[in-house]
């Protein structure tokens, strides 16, 4: 962000009216700049801290010059959405919320990185940031003789568009469906009728995209006659159950680590296929800092025979390094040297673990990256992987 600040009154009063109220609430005391993942990435400077008062005096998007205005754009994309600001804030300031309001103006003007325009764009058109036909989405429960959902079913199960069409996710979400098998639970697909929940798309600043979207999941979710819904992706269940009741939406939510670790507790999945690796597990944003989901997937992978858990230490739980792939990040092309998943690979790797667990198909996607360009010997796996593979 420039040092040089140049007020405008309509820049600030348009940032307020798209939601950046918060940015009045803001007394400058840095915190958010000390838990902000991008301090641990050295040679990157985002002084996070700025942006509230920029916000106050309209001092930002103000750039007439191609190079400053793409410098500018460059920074307000930098926010990941990991609401580590937020999580420490004496205040309780939203800045992600703030960032949304700066970004919303960004898309309206469509002055935004033109990765980002392309996903939204194949959403807008295809249901998905692949560009792929809807038709291909079932394919993978089809093959794998997964029901469509009707009512009597207890769990619709909606999967991220990373996990329906990424070749890496797939796997996980085979696992997810081969455990639920397993545990003889009533559940079903939408299959082509189910679009992009847009997570990622209302932190990117594309609102009217995200409304579009969210209004024809939650018909569909209404016509199915689905209350119950069963996420492969912490972001499709943070947006369903932060978001989606401003569009109508009355739903019943889970992440599929709350549901497996229930299913063990109660008897109903008993691993026996002894693991005999060592496994370090990463905490995701959306699931364990905006939503307090800590134990359970570590509840799943203690039950894994020969499974040694390990910690990273200092950085799990609340205190836990972003991937970068919030936000809009899993789909910009950030430049080596500038990710956040390189330094948590590192981390890993530094606590002896032959395995870096998730349960997040950005995450698998961002570190399997990572790891397989930094030469790490670690493997990435999803937890449901792990336990389909014990049973």
């Amino acid at each position: 962000m420039s040092s040089i600040i140049t007020p405008n009154q309509e820049i600030a009063e348009a940032i307020r009216g798209a939601g950046g109220t918060d940015a009045l609430r803001c007394f400058q005391c840095g915190m958010c700049m000390a838990v902000c993942p991008w301090y641990a990435v050295d040679g990157v400077t985002f002084p996070v801290y700025q942006v509230p008062q920029s916000v106050r005096l309209g001092a930002m998007m103000g750039g007439e010059e191609a190079a400053e205005i793409e410098r500018e754009v460059s920074e307000v994309y930098r926010c990941v959405g990991c609401e580590a600001c937020l999580a420490n804030c004496p205040h309780g300031v939203d800045l992600p919320k703030v960032m949304r309001a700066v970004r919303r103006i960004l898309v309206e003007y469509d002055s935004y990185p033109s990765e980002l325009r392309d996903s939204v764009s194949r959403i807008q058109s295809d249901g998905n940031p692949y560009g792929e036909p809807r038709d291909n989405r079932p394919q993978l429960t089809q093959r794998m003789e997964v029901p469509k959902f009707e009512t009597g079913r207890e769990y619709l199960l909606f999967r991220c568009c990373v996990s329906a069409y990424d070749p890496l996710a797939k796997t996980a979400a085979q696992s997810i469906v081969r455990v639920l098998q397993k545990a003889d639970t009533s559940f079903g697909v939408l299959g082509s009728e189910e679009s992009c929940c847009c997570e990622s798309v209302r932190r990117a600043g594309a609102e009217e995209v995200f409304q579009t979207m969210a209004r024809r999941n939650t018909d569909a979710f209404k016509e199915s006659g689905a209350r119950r819904i069963l996420t492969t992706s912490p972001h499709c269940y943070t947006t369903f159950v932060r978001d989606y009741a401003e569009v109508g939406a009355d739903l019943e939510v889970q992440h599929y680590t709350q549901l497996f670790a229930k299913l063990i507790g109660e008897g109903r999945l008993t691993p026996q296929k002894p693991l005999g690796k060592r496994v370090v597990y990463h905490d995701q944003c959306t699931l364990g800092r905006q939503n307090g989901i800590f134990e359970e997937p570590r509840q799943v992978l203690r039950a894994v025979p020969g499974l040694e858990l390990l910690e990273i230490p200092h950085y799990n739980r609340m205190d836990s390094l972003c991937c970068g792939g919030g936000g809009g990040g899993v789909w910009l092309d950030r430049p080596k040297g500038e990710r956040m998943s390189d330094v948590r690979v590192q981390q890993a790797v530094e606590t002896g673990a032959e395995i870096l667990a998730v349960a997040c198909p950005y995450c698998h996607q961002m570190f399997a990256d990572s790891a397989k360009a930094l030469g790490a010997d670690i493997e990435v796996k999803d937890v449901s992987e792990l336990l389909a593979d014990a049973l």
